[in-house]
């Protein structure tokens, strides 16, 4: 049971853009976690059943939501090029008792890493042996406080395909597909995460990143299970082809992106096999702007990995830039524990967006907490800051619209109501500097 906060003088962002920031403000919040009163402060009569704490002068804005993260990884730098024996190896070390163990470990400490971050909801859509459920279901029973986790377990993919045999369950045909979904739903997943295309991550050759690995009978029979079972479907796809096969086979978000033609904005905006007859775009600019920019002498990355970087940053922006002008549904993901990502830098992505895109202050804060939670499905219960929703919120103390730097210094962090009165994040040092002094 949580004690009965007031947060009191403060400013508050909403999260909705055709809001203004409300000044001097006193949010209250019941024991239950759940924002139950929000006025001005002078008008609104505390009672001594509240434990007052005075934010005079600070913000308050919804907690973060990052839509797309991995667990097993932390963002420090890898080569991303590994051969087959060394994977086998290290996956037969990491499926023991004791490997299976701190992987736990290691993605608990990277969701709490995030949640002292400001980050409060992160969506986990590809991960190791279902230790994402674990994790999700341990905080959901109060044995640790954490942050808001959705979960997919493994990927769907092909024989050969993105993140196979390793982090993936593999099918060749629709009815695989299925049983697949069937399987990761028996394991309890809140949603499912297949790879149409090929990754940066595993692509032995310049272009095979984007390059087609899944039919659309596959994809619209992956989406047809799952959204029979209330599942959205979020799909890796890093080309146009692969774009257009995973909307046309019915998918609710597309996770990366690439450059888009009439057909492909028309079925984003009015999609009729996606769950909700829309589906969105997650971009994850951070994920591939680093390798792609960089010296190779700095990432040690081989030429195809950097070859392929380029490609699918240059296309993810550009997909970006026409979801805005289309007006298609954006959220904000970061591929958290790909090389330079770190699980408490969603400020960066942010940044991005700010810096190349058309999108105010006020948008890119939409992006990363309303629009995301609606895209999640979970705008019922965070995402804003209203009364009936979950206390996910932070404090900070100056204005993000004026820096959005300043989200990468959070004073406070409410997690359902739970205060995190001083959140500790632990940093990668060498990648800060890193990142800093080049972007």
């Amino acid at each position: 049971m949580n004690k009965r906060l007031a947060l009191k003088n403060c400013h508050i962002i909403h999260g909705d853009s055709n809001k203004s920031i409300a000044d001097n403000m006193t949010i209250l919040i019941n024991e239950n976690g759940i924002i139950e009163h929000i006025g001005k402060t002078k008008e609104l009569k505390i009672s001594k059943n509240y434990k007052t704490i005075n934010l005079a002068g600070k913000y308050v804005m919804p907690g973060l939501i990052n839509a797309h993260v991995h667990l097993f990884s932390d963002g420090k730098p890898f080569t991303m090029s590994s051969n087959e024996s060394m994977l086998k190896t290290g996956h037969k070390l990491l499926d023991t008792k004791m490997g299976r163990a701190l992987l736990k470990k290691r993605m608990k400490r990277n969701a709490l890493n995030a949640l002292h971050a400001g980050i409060t909801t992160m969506r986990s859509v590809g991960e190791f042996f279902y230790t994402d459920v674990h994790l999700r279901d341990e905080i959901k029973a109060n044995k640790f406080i954490g942050p808001n986790l959705l979960v997919s377990g493994y990927f769907l993919s092909v024989t050969g395909g993105h993140g196979a045999p390793y982090l993936a369950l593999v099918s060749d045909s629709p009815w695989e597909g299925r049983k697949n979904v069937r399987i990761n739903s028996k394991h309890g997943v809140d949603l499912i995460k297949i790879c149409v295309t090929g990754g940066v991550t595993d692509a032995k050759a310049i272009g095979e990143a984007g390059r087609l690995q899944m039919t659309e009978e596959e994809v619209t029979a992956i989406c047809d299970e799952a959204h029979k079972m209330g599942l959205l479907v979020a799909a890796h796809a890093e080309s146009t082809e692969g774009v257009r096969i995973a909307l046309k086979g019915g998918v609710d978000t597309i996770e990366h992106g690439a450059e888009m033609d009439e057909e492909i904005i028309a079925l984003y905006q009015h999609n009729p096999k996606a769950l909700r007859g829309y589906s969105a775009l997650i971009p994850t600019c951070q994920a591939g702007y680093p390798v792609a920019t960089l010296d190779s002498a700095i990432t040690k990355v081989k030429h195809v990995v950097k070859e392929n970087s380029k490609l699918v940053y240059e296309g993810m922006m550009v997909s970006l830039k026409q979801a805005i002008t289309n007006h298609i549904k954006i959220g904000v993901g970061t591929d958290a524990a790909m090389p330079y990502v770190t699980h408490y830098d969603l400020w960066r992505e942010l940044n991005h967006f700010l810096k190349y895109t058309s999108l105010s202050p006020n948008q890119v804060i939409e992006c990363v907490t309303k629009s995301n939670a609606e895209i999640l499905g979970i705008d019922h219960i965070t995402g804003t800051v209203d009364i009936g929703k979950q206390a996910d919120l932070i404090v900070l103390e100056r204005n993000p619209l004026e820096a959005i730097q300043t989200l990468s210094e959070v004073k406070m962090v409410l997690i359902k109501g739970h205060l995190i009165k001083n959140p500790t994040v632990s940093r990668i040092n060498k990648v800060d500097k890193l990142l800093n002094s080049k972007f």
